[in-house]
């Protein structure tokens, strides 16, 4: 599992460290491991250290410093390194000292020529977007240069993936000791290109933020024994499509039928959609270990959702089920629930503007699981998953072309039948997601929602045998 830890979170494992090392031991380690990265991304771009020219955008801090005493590394090597300082009368003594006596030099302007830039202007601290002379260097860089930002993307906020302004976007970030939070989460998360992180020897707590991998998803995935059946094996219920939209109670079905629950149970208006595509389903209503709700299911059909929330069984909103939600009612449930929005239904249920909700999904996410008490699948590039105190989990998976009709309710279908197979909300919400995204990477694009959930049992697979 990949986790993630707050800027404060850092900062104190950090202090904590250095009051044990040798004054600048920190430092030199993530200079290494910065130089180290530097050096191969030559090696794969031109062949090699020797002769490279290599920019250093330097900030007045640390991470002005990290950048410096890895140009220092890179200088030794044979690269023709030039640092150009925000502010040359705060640039950090020893690290400038350092590139000097390595035969680099320091510069007031951004260099025409380069084979790599190295933004360190500003380190995780750093808030609210570029400042007006650090904007100026970044307008410099040469088009086409790779870029590798020292510990996180210039103007990205480290704890959010907040982008207010003007912000670097690098081919590689190379972070020290953890991720941060602003890696894994669009926008930041675009901007930061290929993430490397070095290890520097910090010693963390519990993570704000985590991302599964393959291994955690299978542990995760409902698997069947030789005494199941269809029933033990978890029964979902599909309250979903309307005379306007029957497509979305198919594809509802066709992911909760590839989502591992023994059956799946159709109640609506689309039956006949469903049955002529999916003869295997149940019609009408019965007893279900999950429910989901919502998509296409049109307005004036509040009160369906609503019953569903009155009963013991785990529910699934989606979609138009999620058009006035009784917050009361749902943090009341002891079942389990999880609400599937994207920005713009997320933005409804906390009375926000749909900007706001994209521009801080992380903490957008966090004011719905505690508004409404429940888990919290919130979609879009970066999707992020919710549930009480626990870390916010980031999906890793995915693919531009998921930006399609139905692709939602080929999610939501297969993250009910993980809650029917006994998930967690945000485990289901998690689970269902990464294989969602990675069905997606299969079939490539430009997709259709059907294909990804004909692909969903490769999916599966592939976390079993990557």
């Amino acid at each position: 599992m990949r986790t993630a830890y707050s800027v404060e979170t850092v900062r104190a494992a950090e202090r904590e460290l250095m009051a044990r090392l040798p004054e600048g031991a920190l430092m030199q380690r993530a200079a290494a491991g910065l130089a180290a990265a530097c050096a191969g991304r030559l090696r794969r771009t031109r062949g090699g250290v020797y002769g490279a020219r290599v920019v250093l955008l330097v900030g007045p801090g640390d991470n002005g410093g990290d950048a410096l005493y890895a140009g220092a590394r890179l200088a030794r090597r044979g690269a023709a390194v030039t640092a150009v300082p925000m502010d040359p009368e705060r640039t950090h003594p020893g690290g400038s000292a350092a590139l000097r006596a390595a035969g680099g030099h320091l510069a007031r302007a951004v260099p025409q020529r380069a084979d790599l830039v190295l933004d360190g202007l500003l380190g995780i601290g750093g808030r609210g977007g570029l400042r007006p002379a650090a904007a100026a260097l970044v307008e410099r860089i040469p088009p086409g240069v790779p870029v590798v930002a020292v510990d996180l993307p210039s103007g990205v906020d480290a704890d959010t993936g907040e982008v207010a302004g003007p912000a670097v976007t690098a081919d590689v970030t190379v972070t020290f000791g953890a991720y941060k939070p602003g890696l894994l989460i669009d926008p930041g998360a675009s901007r930061a290109g290929a993430v490397h992180l070095v290890d520097i020897g910090l010693e963390l707590p519990s993570p704000q933020v985590e991302a599964l991998q393959h291994a955690d998803v299978a542990g995760l995935l409902p698997e069947p024994t030789a005494t199941s059946d269809k029933y033990r094996r978890g029964v979902v219920g599909i309250v979903a499509g309307s005379a306007q939209y029957p497509g979305a109670a198919v594809l509802a079905v066709a992911g909760a039928l590839r989502g591992g629950a023994g059956a799946v149970r159709y109640v609506g208006p689309a039956a006949e959609a469903v049955l002529a595509r999916y003869p295997e389903t149940l019609i009408g209503p019965g007893r279900v270990q999950a429910w989901v709700v919502g998509p296409g299911l049109g307005e004036g059909r509040a009160g369906e959702v609503a019953e569903l929330l009155a009963g013991d069984a785990a529910v699934l909103v989606d979609a138009d089920g999620l058009r006035g939600l009784d917050a009361a009612a749902l943090r009341a449930r002891s079942a389990p629930t999880l609400l599937t929005p994207h920005a713009g239904e997320a933005a409804a249920l906390l009375g926000v503007s749909r900007e706001s909700v994209e521009a801080g999904r992380l903490d957008a996410v966090r004011m719905l699981t505690q508004r409404y008490g429940a888990a919290v699948l919130l979609k879009g590039s970066t999707t992020l998953v919710a549930s009480g105190g626990a870390a916010v989990r980031v999906n890793p998976t995915g693919t531009p072309w998921l930006a399609t009709a139905g692709s939602g309710d080929v999610l939501s279908g297969l993250t009910g039948s993980l809650l029917a197979g006994g998930l967690s909300g945000a485990d289901a919400g998690a689970v269902g997601a990464y294989l969602h995204g990675l069905a997606a990477r299969r079939v490539g694009g430009p997709l259709l929602a059907q294909q990804v959930a004909e692909a969903l049992p490769d999916a599966w697979q592939d976390t079993r045998h990557p």
